[in-house]
């Protein structure tokens, strides 16, 4: 007996909607989990060059190949791919300075030498000056990111395929407030945020938009669409302000059944979503849309149930990235570093206005002139000294102490910053930091 037609593939069965009540109950939730800070981790992103012309765009076969080789590694960092093809290492949470930077460097040792036998290095710089910019990965995630930023200019794509930064992410903290608790955390991340900018600004643009700043990665992102890269405002508590925050970005994208092409709505924010207002798009949003909704917000400070600092540039040398893992875990895991940097930041954020990172005028000073800002030199000075006299109540190797002292002479005490290096200057290697 011939056999009837198969029937076409169905839909999976929808998840349930969610209420605008139960959307601020679940970012109230999981923005911040409470407890004593312990743990620490890194995100670091590295732009794949030529080992011989690190100027010469490389075709995307040889970007795939260093990707696959990179993943075909037993590593204890977790590898991904950013859209321009920049590679990133994810560090596991850890419980203490040491074991980050241990795993990480053993992680990154195992890549370079995979990389070098393609001919390919890793370089540590904040925005890639290869032109023009092309979108290695194809997904519907990243095809509707596109269309979605393209509506404002050629920020969005600037920031997809170009930029590579170093992340540093810290425990919440206690609910309470005080040195430790998250609402003094949250609020000394986004004070010292500009400092940290600054200290390691590494994208210098000679040309274009940003001629001159030290920080070009920074205007990209302050040039992205009004609400998506801002921090919330500061007077709220950290919970109420990300809520409101999350809730009243437009929605990015709506995710659509494999193989369709997702739906990129025009001035609808998660909220309108939520309340199916003028302009909110056909079905009704669930918590799982609400998730990735969140993915897709790019503060300068993302509360994912730790804090993730999103402000620093990539940064040059094989040892590089430690000064600014080393330095944040000190200047907020350490109670009397902790306080040291809150009162240097928060005069220097106060003299400037309550306007949100990155749009406030202390950010903009921090990404175009770096630590030649002199009330930004003093502030990044008093918070590097704090760090360094307490790196080793962390026990610190004597390594990560004397990478952190070198690069606090050679820029921070000259009020430099590695993005006022000449453009020759070397790229890999310990000797970029001297």
């Amino acid at each position: 007996m011939p056999q009837a037609p198969s029937a076409p593939p169905h839909a999976p069965d929808p998840a349930p909607s969610i209420t605008e009540t139960e959307a601020e109950h679940l970012i109230h939730g999981i923005c911040f989990k409470t407890g004593p800070p312990r743990l620490i981790g890194a995100e670091l992103e590295w732009l794949v060059v030529d080992a011989e012309h690190p100027g010469r765009t490389l075709p995307p076969e040889r970007l795939r190949a260093a990707h696959a080789a990179a993943r075909a590694l037993p590593l204890n960092s977790r590898v991904t791919v950013e859209p321009g093809g920049q590679l990133e290492l994810s560090s596991a949470p850890a419980a203490s300075l040491t074991g980050c930077v241990d795993d990480l460097q053993d992680d990154l040792t195992a890549v370079r030498a995979a990389l070098l036998d393609r001919g390919l290095a890793l370089r540590g710089l904040g925005r890639d000056t290869r032109l023009p910019y092309r979108r290695l990965l194809n997904s519907p995630r990243y095809d509707a990111m596109e269309a979605y930023f393209d509506r404002t200019g050629p920020a969005g794509r600037a920031m997809m395929c170009a930029s590579a930064s170093v992340q540093v992410c810290v425990d919440a903290g206690h609910e309470e407030p005080g040195a430790l608790g998250h609402g003094r955390r949250w609020r000394m991340a986004h004070l010292l945020g500009a400092v940290l900018v600054a200290a390691f600004a590494n994208s210098p643009a000679r040309e274009g938009p940003y001629a001159g700043w030290r920080c070009a990665r920074q205007g990209i992102w302050s040039d992205l669409d009004s609400r998506r890269s801002l921090a919330p405002p500061l007077d709220a508590g950290p919970r109420a302000g990300w809520v409101r925050q999350a809730l009243d970005t437009e929605v990015m994208c709506v995710r659509s059944y494999e193989g369709e092409p997702w739906d990129v709505p025009r001035g609808t924010t998660f909220r309108d979503w939520l309340r199916a207002g003028e302009g909110a798009v056909p079905r009704a949003p669930t918590a799982e849309d609400l998730d990735y909704h969140l993915t897709t917000l790019f503060p300068p400070v993302r509360p994912r149930g730790h804090m993730e600092l999103r402000m620093i540039d990539a940064q040059p040398g094989d040892d590089g990235w430690l000064v600014p893992v080393a330095v944040v875990h000190a200047l907020f895991d350490d109670p009397e570093t902790a306080e040291t940097a809150y009162r240097a930041t928060k005069a220097l954020a106060d003299a400037y206005g309550s306007q949100p990172a990155p749009r406030n005028p202390l950010w903009h000073s921090a990404a175009r002139y770096g630590l030649s800002d002199p009330e930004l030199r003093t502030a990044a000075e008093a918070c590097f000294r704090a760090a360094g006299e307490a790196l080793p109540r962390f026990g610190a190797s004597t390594h990560v102490r004397d990478t952190v002292g070198e690069f606090t002479e050679r820029y921070v005490l000259r009020g430099r910053c590695p993005g006022d290096d000449p453009p020759h200057a070397p790229s890999t290697g310990q000797e970029a930091l001297r």
